[in-house]
């Protein structure tokens, strides 16, 4: 049997994405997590320097996205073709450019500049982003809330976590965009989804 071990800080971040798609698929993994004080003395068991890793059968994989298409083409939560797994990428990939246009928020230390990046990007990059997001899952949905083929797959997982992020910024920003909204809705409901979110660690990030 393959053993799975997921290691990254003790907050959600670039590694949840992996640990939606575990609970989804009812997957049992290590879940090793580092206080940032402590991440210092493994830091050179990383074969890059950074984290998260995945440990699969003992061998380490780094890169978030990499981590999570693997995890998802293991768990068949990839899309059921190769181009259903070409237009699950595409709306990876769109999610990453969302990513992008915040990272400068996150990284920003002075509180000031903080609530000035905050609010350019509200107004100024966040609908764009979610335009694209929602087009892309009219367009690949095939009527129904999921952003492929009507089934649950990890870009679904991937975009629940980063719009949670979304929300924190702006909590109305998903109102003129209820496709979205319910596609986060029915993330939720998922049963093992609903009890992952229930007892995982409460972390601020």
């Amino acid at each position: 049997m393959s053993t799975y071990k997921l290691y990254y800080f003790n907050g959600r971040g670039r590694a949840e994405v992996a640990r939606l798609i575990f609970a989804a698929a009812d997957q049992k993994f290590e879940d090793i997590r580092y206080e940032h004080s402590e991440w210092p003395s493994h830091k050179a068991e990383a074969p890059l320097g950074q984290v998260p890793i995945l440990e699969f059968d003992g061998v380490k994989l780094p890169q978030s996205i990499s981590i999570a298409r693997f995890l998802a083409k293991q768990f068949h939560l990839a899309g059921k073709d190769n181009f259903e797994q070409a237009k699950v990428d595409a709306v990876g990939d769109t999610i990453g450019d969302l990513i992008s246009a915040y990272v400068p928020i996150r990284r920003e230390q002075d509180a000031t500049k903080k609530q000035e990046l905050i609010k350019k990007f509200v107004s100024e990059e966040l609908s764009k982003h979610l335009q694209n997001l929602d087009t892309l899952g009219k367009l690949y949905g095939n009527g129904g809330p999921f952003f492929v083929g009507n089934n649950l797959t990890w870009v679904d997982l991937f975009f629940y976590d980063v719009s949670a992020n979304i929300l924190q910024f702006d909590t109305n920003g998903l109102d003129t965009y209820p496709w979205l909204k319910q596609n986060r809705e029915e993330v939720e409901k998922q049963p093992k989804i609903a009890e992952y979110l229930k007892n995982r660690p409460q972390t601020s990030f």
